[in-house]
């Protein structure tokens, strides 16, 4: 894991890990509709978004510095986030293909199996299937469950 990417060190809920991996994948799609660079955003929902309810979660409940954390890794780290999922997407199927919510879900999913090796695999997977079905009521989570899945086998084992 890259040294300037603090990990935090006291005891921190998983429901408060659960909204900020929400805040995580709206800010992904935020950044990429938007263009706003990731300290632009992490300011913004620092100064306005963890302050009220945002599509029936309380955002005030997130942890503030594992979403900041989340957010400039996978922003730092994207080319290899993108490259684990694009190994596990079906032939000919490109990134730049699927929905952007779908892309940052994969992508936040993807950066904790690569780089937060202290969080077991099965909580990511299953923290962003709950997200992806929050999102989708298609075939979606399950095909959040199965790249992510793969991405675990590839870089976990």
């Amino acid at each position: 894991m890259s040294q300037d990417i603090p990990i935090p060190t006291g005891p921190i809920s998983r429901q408060s890990r659960s909204v900020a991996r929400l805040a995580v994948v709206q800010a992904l799609y935020q950044m990429e509709v938007s263009g706003a660079g990731v300290e632009a955003v992490i300011r913004e929902f620092s100064d306005h978004r963890f302050d009220r309810d945002v599509e029936g979660f309380a955002l005030s409940g997130a942890d503030e510095t594992f979403f900041a954390e989340l957010l400039r890794g996978v922003i730092t780290r994207q080319a290899d986030v993108d490259k684990a999922v694009v190994k596990r997407l079906a032939q000919g199927w490109r990134l730049d293909r699927l929905d952007a919510t779908a892309r940052a879900i994969l992508r936040a999913g993807a950066y904790e199996l690569v780089e937060r090796t202290d969080i077991p695999t099965e909580v990511v997977i299953d923290e962003y299937v709950e997200l992806a079905k929050s999102f989708f009521e298609g075939p979606e989570p399950g095909f959040v469950n199965g790249a992510l899945d793969g991405v675990a086998q590839d870089v976990r084992g």
